[in-house]
């Protein structure tokens, strides 16, 4: 009888990391893996295929010194800016730089239909850090896997 109960604990052990690894979060993290692994690659269609196809939620925060860099010389600009997946997947696509996006203290919190990705970031390009700063992504899990809906990044040069 302790042996049939030892057989059952051990299956059960053995099938919890399968478990783990077919759950929202760990799914979420390969959504985060494979958006920087597009960036080294310059895969456009990688990047691409993460994002919802029509998602124009894509906003660029300058911090307090850079915005007043930024203002000096073009007294016009605006403390933040809109763009697109599509002009960044763009960019990665076909700029001739190596680039990479390091991410530190990532945290991801779900419900398993909606998440949320927060993390501190380094986007290094010809292995020098340009920008870095804050950014954060709105997922939803769709019929095809997690989608990034938006993006919310802060841009300190």
């Amino acid at each position: 009888m302790r042996f049939r109960h030892f057989l059952v604990l051990l299956a059960f052990v053995a099938a919890a990391p399968c478990a783990a690894a077919d759950s929202p979060k760990a799914e979420i993290e390969q959504v985060v893996t494979r958006f920087q692994a597009s960036l080294k690659t310059h895969d456009r269609a990688a990047l691409a295929n993460l994002f919802l196809a029509d998602s124009k939620a894509w906003w660029n925060v300058l911090g307090d010194e850079s915005y007043r860099k930024v203002k000096a010389k073009h007294p016009e600009a605006a403390r933040y800016k809109a763009g697109t997946w599509q002009e960044f997947a763009d960019y990665v696509g076909g700029t001739k730089a190596s680039i990479e996006e390091r991410f530190h203290n990532v945290r991801i919190e779900t419900d398993g239909s909606v998440a949320s990705v927060y993390f501190d970031f380094e986007f290094v390009a010809d292995g020098k850090v340009g920008n870095k700063g804050a950014e954060t992504w709105q997922l939803i899990r769709t019929d095809d896997g997690w989608k990034i809906a938006s993006m919310l990044y802060s841009s300190n040069f």
